[in-house]
């Protein structure tokens, strides 16, 4: 991987702050704005390499926003890209966090803070909604029915059949691999 500039390295870092920062509503939210940063753009990465990336933060431990970051960071700018990247996504949280626990005898009482909280939950479902289908039309575009299948069986076990979805993720993997392995495999012949 090539060294990058420092510039490149700042320039990482201020996009994963200032998305960070105005981005409320958790890792699905800032999801679509990554993609409309990085994609479109900043043209760092491609549209469908960043669904791929979007899919290993998901499915990997912890916070999406943050393993997002970390894989697009290191795409970009390897190791130093992902630590950009890592700092710029975590800092406005900490800071926003710290700023409001010194205060959260006055905010936790304070109606209009409710009232604004609560409308910006309709904003975060509308967000979420543009995400869900932004990328079932990615895989809807390639028409694949495998990866269609996969889809619509997965959100039929998780939502009617209520299954934890680290297992639903898992099953899907395990497709996927078996159609990557057997599925190709029968094509070459």
């Amino acid at each position: 991987m090539k060294q990058l500039s420092l510039k490149t390295y700042l320039k990482l870092f201020w996009s994963t702050f200032t998305l960070s920062a105005f981005t409320f509503g958790g890792g699905y939210v800032i999801v679509p704005l990554m993609q409309k940063r990085f994609v479109e753009k900043l043209k760092w990465v491609e549209e469908e390499e960043m669904l791929d990336l979007v899919a290993i933060a998901q499915s990997a431990p912890g916070p999406i926003a943050v393993n997002a970051s970390i894989i697009i960071g290191y795409r970009i700018g390897g190791v130093w890209g992902a630590l950009a990247s890592i700092l710029g996504t975590v800092l406005p949280p900490l800071i926003i966090i710290s700023i409001l626990a010194m205060a959260y005898a006055a905010f936790s009482t304070n109606e209009y803070v409710a009232a604004v909280l609560y409308g910006m939950q309709a904003g975060v479902a509308a967000v979420i909604c543009d995400v869900v289908l932004t990328m079932a039309l990615g895989i809807f575009k390639k028409k694949n029915p495998y990866s269609i299948a996969i889809m619509l069986l997965s959100f039929v076990i998780a939502y009617f059949f209520n299954v934890n979805v680290i297992f639903v993720i898992l099953g899907a993997g395990l497709f996927g691999l078996a159609y990557g392995y057997w599925g190709k495999r029968g094509h070459a012949k």
